[in-house]
């Protein structure tokens, strides 16, 4: 019986700590914020198209790349943090949220030197995403090419 009781006191203390959140605003958040980092992603792509006479791959290469900077210096100044809280997944799921991952990493474990702080934690988060995205892609280069060997694929 005592045990019921502490499961019951432990639910209470769980449930009167725990931060009350409401989906349908987090998903509305996430979703703004998402479309406003894939809005200025188009900014950056029609800007290098139309002002600089870049081609559509590689502008969408320099939105790559300066969407990845801007990521990691809001980070440094400490401000990237604050729209993640703020716009939950449409922060971190673009490619943004991948360079804010990094960056985090690093300075979080800058004290401990540059080899074995930053050398050895900098991947902490990042590095699943990347050796996985590497498996996947010789996965289906691999199906992809037995394909074309069969002649499933044209």
């Amino acid at each position: 019986m005592a045990t019921q009781e502490k499961k019951k006191e432990y639910q209470d203390y769980v449930e009167k700590n725990s931060p009350k959140t409401n989906l349908a605003v987090q998903m509305a958040k996430a979703f703004v914020m998402g479309g406003l980092i894939c809005c200025l992603g188009q900014l950056i792509v029609n800007v290098a198209q139309d002002s600089f006479g870049l081609d559509k791959d590689t502008a969408a290469s320099w939105c790559s790349m300066l969407l990845i900077l801007l990521s990691a210096v809001l980070t440094g100044f400490n401000i990237y943090g604050g729209l993640v809280k703020w716009g939950g997944a449409g922060a971190l799921v673009p490619i943004t949220g991948f360079a804010n991952s990094v960056v985090s990493s690093a300075i979080e474990y800058k004290t401990e030197g540059q080899v074995f702080g930053i050398g050895t934690k900098i991947f902490t988060i990042a590095g699943p995403v990347i050796l996985f995205g590497i498996v996947t892609s010789w996965g289906l280069g691999v199906i992809y090419w037995l394909g074309k060997i069969v002649g499933f694929i044209g």
